[in-house]
């Protein structure tokens, strides 16, 4: 016998059709969040008053759910300023510049380290950490500006925005949404990511050497960013000695690699995992801030806070409103609006998932495809993260409605999300490489376009098998 449902659960489906229908038209969808929150609140309560207050009461309850993400990324945007400010960051970089020689080990590297960097630092920190130095190298040995900018955003953007294993940004907003444990989707997405990211950039190389043969490409396309103003050469060598530099250079990579080993030793995973690599950045603000501002130390340290907590609102700024609708789905009616549910309710999203198991038999396939499909779409805003919420929660019902697979649709539609709109499809989300290697965005969009077509394929045949 299906599940009952009632105005609240066909109001939320609504604006679901309603919030995907906006992202379609790239129209922003915080106005029908809010107004969503309000017609659920008033439909259950039926009280004015409690409905406009619960407008507020879903946004702290977004924010307290969400404020470890924004922490942690706004503490690493914060130390990463550090590293960018002293010079620190050339130094931990230069050693790979001698290894270069190819333009195929010029891409391979850079995607790679990007990868690697992006995991600790995020995408966005790790464009400016790396881009600045090994731009000018793959250049000399002929590798295209636009060749190094689809390095940096596939396996930066690409790979590690959408596994996020280290941070684990994206896999809590998913994961609660879906109401599963933030392991269960983390050890899910493993190898849908290796998947999607190994057929994705060797898809890319392979159009990029095709290119090169042919003439499109040539290595003169965009500007070196060789140079460094004399002005900002003088700051660096005011701020930090050459051993200074190089000694940091060396301690950092240390901590990070210490805090991953901890990890593996203690199990720390989710939270846990966050805050050792939350407390470590933060040291290294310190550390850094007062050895290289000296007597200035403590003003700069605040200075270089507030510029993270800055980046990071910005970037949520968005996902709050969405977040707070999606978060209605579950645990949060009940924090948000009370106890309004019917009795036998386990939550809108679980209702609509059983009633359509009553209705309709999906499948794995119809579920990995519309999850890929959702995700894809709720990417197109250009944020990446603004919509993986709407993809737990759908993957919640499909998974409901199926009988298993939770996880593996959750990870999936993380994936699909954040390669759209995280920053290798949509030309807005594509301006840090693009302005890194003086490229057009829409023509970087444009290369990426094929290869992230075929990659999320792929992963999404491969989801059918393992859901």
């Amino acid at each position: 016998m299906g599940v009952e449902l009632t105005l609240l659960h066909w109001i939320y489906v609504l604006f679901i059709i309603a919030i995907i229908g906006f992202m379609v038209m790239r129209r922003d969808t915080t106005i029908v969040c809010i107004v969503g929150i309000f017609l659920i609140a008033i439909a259950a309560s039926g009280s004015l008053s409690a409905s406009v207050s619960s407008i507020f009461s879903s946004f702290i309850y977004a924010i307290t759910e969400l404020l470890p993400t924004i922490l942690i990324i706004s503490i690493i945007v914060a130390m990463s300023k550090t590293l960018t400010k002293t010079g620190i960051n050339d130094v931990m970089i230069s050693p790979f510049a001698k290894f270069i020689k190819t333009p195929a080990l010029a891409y391979w590297t850079i995607g790679i380290l990007m990868m690697v960097i992006s995991y600790f630092f995020w995408p966005s920190p790790a464009v400016a950490l790396l881009g600045a130095v090994l731009l000018p190298v793959a250049i000399r040995v002929g590798l295209p500006a636009l060749g190094v900018a689809m390095a940096m955003n596939l396996f930066g953007h690409g790979i590690a925005l959408s596994g996020d294993f280290i941070i684990q940004a994206a896999p809590k907003l998913t994961a609660d949404a879906a109401g599963l444990p933030v392991s269960e989707v983390v050890s899910a997405s493993i190898p849908l990511v290796i998947v999607m990211g190994a057929v994705t950039t060797i898809t890319a190389f392979y159009f990029i050497r095709r290119d090169m043969k042919t003439g499109k490409l040539t290595a003169q396309t965009g500007k070196s960013k060789e140079e460094v103003s004399e002005k900002e050469d003088r700051v660096q060598e005011s701020l930090l000695t050459l051993g200074q530099k190089r000694f940091f250079a060396l301690f950092i990579p240390l901590l990070l690699i210490a805090d991953v080993a901890a990890m593996f030793a203690l199990n720390l995973q989710g939270g846990d995992a966050t805050a050792l690599v939350g407390g470590t950045s933060i040291f290294i603000l310190l550390i850094i801030s007062i050895v290289a501002h000296k007597n200035k130390g403590l003003e700069k340290t605040t200075s270089y806070l507030i510029e993270g907590f800055q980046f990071g609102f910005k970037v949520f700024g968005a996902v709050i409103p969405i977040a707070a609708f999606f978060y209605l789905g579950d645990a949060g009616f009940t924090a948000i609006i009370g106890e309004y549910l019917p009795e036998a309710s386990s939550g809108i999203v679980n209702d609509l998932g059983l009633a359509l198991a009553s209705i309709v038999p999906l499948s794995a396939e119809v579920g990995a495809i519309t999850l890929t499909v959702v995700g894809a779409i709720t990417g197109l805003d250009g944020s990446g993260f603004s919509g993986i919420s709407l993809a737990g929660s759908i993957a919640s019902l499909f998974a409901a409605a199926i009988g298993s697979g939770a996880a593996v649709l959750t990870a999936l539609g993380q994936i699909a999300a954040i390669w759209v709109g995280g920053g290798t499809l949509v030309p807005w989300a594509l301006i840090p490489a693009a302005a890194i290697c003086n490229v057009d965005p829409f023509e970087l969009a444009r290369r990426n376009l094929i290869p992230v077509i075929i990659g999320l394929t792929v992963t999404t045949i491969v989801a059918m098998f393992l859901i």
